[in-house]
């Protein structure tokens, strides 16, 4: 019971910031990415990082820096590419994986890491748009 209620909170969180990102564009569909990459990562794997340190996928398009510990972004990879790319790139950073409150399901993830220099949990969520891309949404959060 304890599980479905965390990953309901973190599904509302997810909406929430999905539609943060979204009210200021208007748009139909989210931009592809130009040639010009993100800044590159100096540490970890092979990833790149955002404005707010966090590690996103080397395809990473729609970037948006929500403040306060939250990032949005959109990426062409599968739910199964985005999930192992966090957990290599986490893990090779010494961050620990918290299982408990690891959701895995066909279109959407949630997955939370420890280790976080600001004591904070780094929460990662993803959800599959059904039209080739998915978006990310990570934060840190007193979990």
């Amino acid at each position: 019971m304890k599980r479905k209620t965390i990953f309901l909170a973190l599904s509302v969180l997810l909406l929430t910031s999905l539609a943060c990102g979204v009210s200021g564009g208007g748009g139909d569909a989210p931009v592809a990415p130009s040639a010009a990459p993100q800044d590159s990562s100096s540490g970890g794997g092979n990833a790149d990082t955002s404005a707010s340190g966090f590690p996103i996928t080397t395809d990473a398009y729609n970037v948006t820096d929500l403040g306060n510990g939250n990032l949005l972004y959109y990426t062409k990879m599968s739910q199964a590419d985005v999930l192992k790319f966090y957990r290599d790139e986490y893990v090779s950073r010494g961050y620990t994986e918290r299982a408990l409150l690891t959701v895995v399901e066909d279109t959407v993830f949630s997955v939370v890491f420890d280790g976080d220099p600001s004591g904070k949990a780094v929460v990662i969520q993803s959800v599959d748009l059904g039209d080739g891309s998915s978006t990310v949404a990570i934060s840190l959060q007193d979990v």
